[in-house]
């Protein structure tokens, strides 16, 4: 082999040179980079919106265009980051981008997996978990009680929409009154938080479990999100010895295994 042989191609520099500007866009600290950051975060906002209202727009002309729109767009986004990660391979072992990819196989094909769009509105989760969303928008708040709390209430509202869309793709016209979105989104608060007024009953034995399922999952998730709101906040450091990592704020030892721990203070 000669040394012009072993040389990189064009094509080869070329991707190279393309990773490098995407890495530096999604993962630089330059003012340009947070911008960048700070817009793809507004388009994921706005696609989110769009999984919320599919439902009210599913019978629309543009619903499809709209489909295929974001479908693309997604498409870019996830290609970019893979290029921007350090390795393929381990970007797409990683949960929030599997959940992604699935969101994106609904898109590319809304017809096949019409019965599981639902499943879209897992964006917010992904979104509000990322290492993306807190390096940005959330730095300030990385860390401390306000990541805990708005990770406790993304996952909580993830869960509402997710059980409403289920309610409303299985149960709509059926048996027991759910008419419509709406009517979905209604049981769904209902059960959650126990009010059960008894207008809207999903039927059969089925309807019954998935019922017990939506009021034990969502009040497990609300006590989770008032936990973080409201239990003493703990700071996040792991002791070296015994890999404890939430501690009192003004810990010197570790309460675990009784080790001098040294946490950083701002002030």
């Amino acid at each position: 082999m000669t040394p012009e042989d072993s040389k990189p191609s064009s094509r080869q520099r070329a991707l190279w040179r393309l990773r490098a500007q995407l890495r530096a866009l999604y993962h630089g600290e330059s003012p340009g980079a947070v911008r960048f950051r700070l817009a793809v975060i507004g388009v994921d906002l706005a696609l989110i919106a769009f999984f919320i209202a599919a439902p009210f727009l599913r019978d629309t002309r543009a619903f499809l265009p709209l489909d295929l729109a974001v479908a693309a767009i997604l498409a870019a986004d996830m290609t970019a980051r893979a290029l921007a990660w350090r390795s393929l391979k381990s970007w797409i072992r990683r949960p929030i981008v599997m959940i992604d990819l699935f969101v994106l196989l609904t898109l590319l094909f809304p017809t096949i997996f019409i019965n599981l769009a639902f499943l879209r509105v897992l964006r917010i989760w992904t979104l509000f978990h990322s290492d993306f969303f807190w390096e940005t928008v959330g730095h300030r708040f990385d860390d401390t009680r306000w990541e805990d709390v708005i990770r406790a209430a993304a996952t909580l509202v993830t869960f509402v929409f997710v059980a409403t869309g289920f309610v409303y793709t299985i149960y709509v016209g059926d048996e027991g009154g759910v008419s419509g979105y709406i009517d979905a989104l209604y049981f769904t608060v209902t059960s959650l938080t126990t009010t059960g007024y008894g207008d809207i009953i999903l039927p059969g034995i089925t309807g019954r479990l998935v019922s017990i399922v939506i009021m034990i999952s969502g009040i497990t998730l609300f006590v989770r999100f008032a936990q973080a709101l409201f239990r003493p906040y703990k700071v996040r450091f792991t002791c070296q010895v015994c890999g404890l990592m939430r501690h009192e704020p003004d810990a010197v030892h570790c309460k675990a295994c009784g080790a001098l721990i040294n946490i950083p203070n701002e002030d």
